[in-house]
């Protein structure tokens, strides 16, 4: 239970994938113009993450090392794929509003670093909740910069007008930007006030700080190699 406890916090608050890790910042930019759709994006995510993370896990003895990466994308996109026909067939407006970011899923960095730092390595449900803790961590990140974006620079939630002169460019591209940079910002004002360093982001795959691995943690080098 403590350990199912701690991937639950690692992903939410410790090492959250938007606010700390800074992972997943095209479809996070891209996709947060509301609420609704932060939260979409993050759910699907989530349950993309979760099974992912359980079928490596399980397969983790029996998958090559050397071929472990195209099988970590053929997992994912497989259940990408199933969570795309789902949407389309349940809910077509939330696939439309997310368009071409649904099938990005299969690269998104979250998920290929998480099926590399953990899921290879670590037992079924630990990997499970890894999953799950780090969607969570994301979808909670993106709702809140959605409701921020949409109430700011549109004057509304959820369709309900709240003011008539709102902040147009926050629900442009650059007013992404601004508010991911002032959460980040709060939080790390919050982390200081309780005497906590600010998390240092380190390699996905090692956790090892000083590595520049790009946009995952697939073939990190170390700066000074």
């Amino acid at each position: 239970m403590n350990k199912i406890a701690e991937r639950l916090y690692n992903g939410i608050i410790k090492e959250n994938p938007t606010l700390v890790m800074m992972l997943g910042m095209c479809p996070t930019l891209a996709v947060t113009t509301s609420c609704m759709n932060g939260l979409g994006m993050g759910l699907t995510t989530t349950v993309v993450l979760a099974l992912s993370n359980t079928i490596i896990s399980l397969l983790r003895k029996i998958i090559p090392d050397k071929v472990r990466v195209p099988a970590f994308i053929v997992i994912v996109a497989s259940f990408v794929t199933l969570v795309q026909f789902m949407l389309e067939a349940y809910l077509p407006s939330l696939n439309d509003a997310l368009g071409i970011y649904i099938p990005l899923i299969v690269v998104n960095c979250i998920i290929l670093g998480r099926a590399e730092a953990y899921a290879y390595k670590n037992p079924v449900i630990p990997s499970l909740f890894d999953g799950i803790g780090m969607g969570l961590g994301f979808t909670i990140a993106l709702g809140l910069l959605g409701a921020l974006r949409e109430i700011i620079g549109s004057g509304e939630f959820f369709g309900i007008e709240l003011f008539s002169e709102p902040v147009r460019v926050i629900g442009l591209a650059p007013g992404a930007f601004f508010v991911v940079a002032a959460l980040v910002a709060i939080q790390n004002k919050i982390k200081l006030r309780q005497g906590k360093k600010p998390e240092e982001k380190g390699c996905l795959s090692c956790g090892e700080s000083g590595h520049n691995c790009g946009s995952c943690a697939l073939g990190c080098k170390k700066e000074d190699e």
